[in-house]
């Protein structure tokens, strides 16, 4: 094992603190800008957990394609900030349902990853974690919220959730490319559906 493989396994539970963090953060955030920079860090971790099993330079190439989906939701949102203000105004009790909701998920997830790792040798417990807190949380982020956004936000964070399984058992270049596309392609559905009501408007 080479020192740099040993400065990322130093790196890997704290990615997984972060994944943590930055999910709950989007989760129960009330301000846009603030849940477009936690998906940015958000990509952060999963570059450390993903170049435990791909070469740095893809673990980067996924990175950099996660900082190019919000950025392309940020100029959106940015556009068309509207649609964000429309949802805070039936925000009462929302933030601390939400933040209830995350706090059991982590419990959940934490309890059954090193079981499912377990199941899977090639996945790391530190990846497994990691992948199921994107992945829960994500899922329920898409369970409280229509808001496109939001929407998009949480299903870039189950497939990043996804993504850090997939490289464990895959190290295919084309893959990789793909996945970034799929990204990609969500950013760009979701500033779509941001910059539509404005462009009817216009009409």
């Amino acid at each position: 094992m080479t020192l740099g493989d040993l400065s990322l396994l130093s790196l890997a539970w704290p990615a997984v603190g972060l994944l943590t963090l930055t999910s709950v953060v989007m989760l129960v955030g009330r301000n846009w800008r603030w849940c477009i920079a936690a998906l940015a860090v958000q990509y952060v971790g999963v570059f450390a957990l993903v170049a435990l099993s791909w070469p740095v330079e893809m673990a980067v190439a996924k990175m950099i394609a996660g900082w190019m989906a919000g950025a392309v939701l940020g100029v959106a949102t940015i556009t068309a900030p509207e649609s964000w203000r429309e949802e805070e105004r039936s925000w009462p009790s929302g933030r601390v349902f939400r933040l209830l909701a995350a706090i059991l998920g982590g419990l959940v997830v934490f309890s059954l990853a090193p079981r499912t790792a377990a199941l899977v040798p090639s996945v790391r417990l530190e990846q497994m974690t990691g992948a199921l807190v994107l992945m829960g949380m994500g899922l329920l982020h898409l369970g409280l919220t229509a808001q496109p956004l939001r929407v998009v936000m949480g299903l870039l964070t189950v497939i990043a959730g996804f993504e850090i399984l997939y490289a464990a058992v895959e190290t295919s270049t084309l893959v990789a490319g793909l996945l970034a596309g799929v990204n990609l392609g969500l950013a760009l559905a979701g500033a779509y559906l941001l910059i539509s009501p404005t462009m009817e408007a216009a009409k």
